[in-house]
């Protein structure tokens, strides 16, 4: 159990832990000198076999709220300080209002300095207490009188303390590792060593790890749980991880930053879509707002995105968007605060929801409906029920779903969330990399619409042999991966729905050829190509021939008929305008097969001079032998590579 100090500055938290456990957690020379917490500290007391409990003393200066929001991260258990001569302060409330935010329900109430007070006073702040704690979710939590001065009650606080350990609840690894690096150091003998509490998930010794923003590797050489020497560590638990591996150093990461198990790569966030509540006795946020967000262990600046409305009045819960100036790393459920710009107001907080959210659509009706959903899943807490947002993904969403960001934001195996989908009646499309969700009826729908798709193909390009599957993607279905499509198409081929032609698919019945009016064009296009098989006229001379009857015809339309004509194995499309009949080229590769068969090699001026031609035009043509795989050039030379592809 990690329990955590909240209160206002010199109430007593230092010294109560101190009393509690016998351990300083002051450990900074300024603290020392100022008397003074400035960053949080730790102690871990023995208590029992079995039974494990740390303390976290944060600051209670409001300069130092930042230190504060920083320490209770994982805690799990509050212990609110007051002093019975100052009774509730400023501190009191804000660290109560934060402790609320943050998700915290648990707690004891340390009335501290009891000595400097007589009976009267103790009742007075008692039902302050009482009266501050009655909206909260610590209403009810048992209020102790102790001094540190005199010890009284110091006892009795521990065995509350203890008893709590005792009976606390373990709660079993969720997900994959993460970890709120808190402190950074280096030692001698070890190398650098991080710090933080292990927010979900579990470790051991020589795992390979990640950190995040950096995106580094790391080994974990060794580590340290509840200040012991340990070979693992999991949720909930303090720990001190000795990393090692290329480029960790102690400038590589800082406070803030998160170490996390490498199934969760993921480029670092800069927008995330979260439920905010704002409190009570503050200003209104407008859309747009400049903020200050406590994330983890870390404090950014940025804007705070209203999605449903441009104004949150005080009390109030809205979904918006954190739009951050620097990257942070985050899955759903974690917990935030937002203070304004200068850092001297709590605004609010609330839970995050989605960490890779759409650049477009954000205030659709589907995309909120969505997050609304993440929402119930958030307020439940982990182990989260992630049936809820997948039914409602799975009815609202024909273009699918990505499983994978989905498991990376809810920090769960995308296997499980497989699993979940099938049962609940969807279909899982995972390949290269890709793993997208669909309900069947969204995937009849999209197979429908790729063969509508190739039907309006073959209507307007009836010599095609069919429709490439990279291009009918990219037509059909461009907000989806192009791996997805290909593996619907196969399906499709499969069920002998569509036809495959190499990279080409076409329904069953398509037969290549040309139409009414193009044929009509070949025809007349034909007999001025035969003409001269090795030297045919090029798409400017046939527009402008005589022969065909009329002063010019459109040297696109002639182009196009041409490369259909190539398609369909009459021609072949040596250059762009240079059209040869199929026969001219088996002729003109029978010539360069002699010329080797004669020469070992084939020269170009030898094989100019046997089809009567120019020598520019000869290197095109043997260039064109070159690209298809007929012949290799070996400086001015070439020789057959295949040297029965033209019989």
């Amino acid at each position: 159990m990690i329990v955590g100090t909240a209160g206002h500055v010199d109430h007593g938290k230092t010294a109560l832990i101190q009393h509690l456990t016998g351990i300083d957690t002051d450990r900074l020379k300024e603290e020392k000198a100022r008397g003074l917490t400035i960053e949080p500290g730790f102690a871990y007391p023995e208590v029992a076999d079995g039974v494990e409990l740390g303390f976290v003393d944060v600051p209670g200066h409001a300069r130092f709220l930042h230190h504060m929001l920083a320490g209770s991260a994982g805690v799990d258990t509050v212990l609110l300080v007051v002093a019975a001569d100052d009774g509730v302060m400023p501190q009191t409330v804000e660290h109560l209002q934060i402790l609320t935010l943050l998700g915290l329900d648990r707690g004891l109430v340390a009335l501290t300095k009891v000595d400097r007070v007589d009976a009267a006073r103790r009742r007075r702040v008692r039902e302050e207490i009482a009266t501050l704690l009655a909206d909260t979710p610590l209403a009810g939590a048992a209020i102790t009188d102790v001094s540190s001065h005199s010890g009284e009650g110091v006892e009795a606080l521990r065995d509350r303390l203890w008893t709590l350990a005792a009976t606390q609840r373990t709660t079993p690894a969720q997900g994959h590792f993460r970890l709120a690096v808190d402190r950074v150091f280096t030692k001698s003998g070890a190398g650098l060593v991080v710090t933080g509490t292990a927010f979900a998930g579990r470790v051991s010794q020589d795992d390979e790890v990640r950190l995040v923003p950096s995106g580094l590797t790391a080994r974990v050489r060794g580590l340290r749980r509840q200040h012991r020497d340990s070979e693992r560590a999991q949720q909930g638990d303090r720990v001190a991880l000795n990393l090692a591996g290329p480029g960790i150093s102690r400038e590589a990461i800082q406070r803030g930053d998160w170490v996390v198990a490498e199934a969760l790569e993921a480029p670092p966030l800069r927008r995330l879509d979260v439920q905010l509540h704002l409190l009570e006795g503050v200003p209104a946020v407008k859309h747009w707002a400049p903020i200050h967000a406590h994330l983890g262990v870390t404090r950014l600046s940025g804007r705070l995105s209203l999605l449903e409305g441009q104004r949150l009045a005080p009390g109030g819960s809205m979904l918006g968007q954190l739009v951050l100036d620097e990257p942070v790393h985050a899955c759903l459920g974690d917990r935030f605060v937002i203070r304004d710009p200068g850092g001297r107001l709590t605004l609010g907080g609330g839970v995050v929801l989605d960490g890779d959210p759409p650049r477009r659509g954000q205030r659709r009706p589907e995309r909120l409906a969505w997050l609304t959903a993440l929402a119930g899943c958030a307020a439940a807490g982990p182990p989260f029920d992630l049936d809820p947002p997948l039914r409602q993904a799975l009815d609202r969403r024909p273009e699918g779903f990505d499983l994978i960001a989905l498991a990376r934001n809810a920090n769960v195996d995308a296997a499980e969330l497989t699993a979940r989908t099938e049962a609940l009646g969807g279909r899982v499309i995972a390949t290269q990399g890709q793993c997208r969700a669909f309900s069947q009826e969204a995937i009849l729908a999209l197979q429908a619409r790729l063969l509508d798709t190739v039907a309006a193909n073959h209507e307007r390009e009836p010599s095609m042999l069919g429709t490439e599957r990279g291009r009918l993607a990219r037509q059909t279905m461009p907000e989806l991966p192009e791996a997805v499509c290909r593996e619907l198409l196969a399906s499709l081929v499969e069920r002998g729905e569509l036809a495959a032609h190499g990279p080409f698919v076409a329904l069953p019945e398509h037969r290549a050829a040309l139409s009414e009016a193009d044929e009509a064009l070949w025809q007349r296009l034909e007999p001025l190509i035969a003409a001269a098989p090795f030297q045919p006229p090029r798409v400017r001379d046939l527009a402008t021939s005589e022969s065909l009857g009329e002063t010019s015809l459109d040297e696109a339309r002639i182009r196009e008929v041409l490369i259909a004509c190539a398609r369909l194995g009459r021609l072949y499309q040596v250059r762009r305008d240079h059209f040869y009949p199929a026969a001219a080229v088996a002729e003109m590769a029978a010539i360069v097969q002699a010329l080797a068969q004669e020469h070992g090699r084939i020269r170009a001026a030898a094989f100019r001079d046997r089809i009567g031609t120019g020598r520019k035009l000869a290197i095109h043509i043997l260039e064109f032998f070159d690209r298809v795989g007929y012949t290799r050039r070996i400086g001015d030379e070439r020789v057959i590579r295949h040297a029965g592809m033209w019989q």
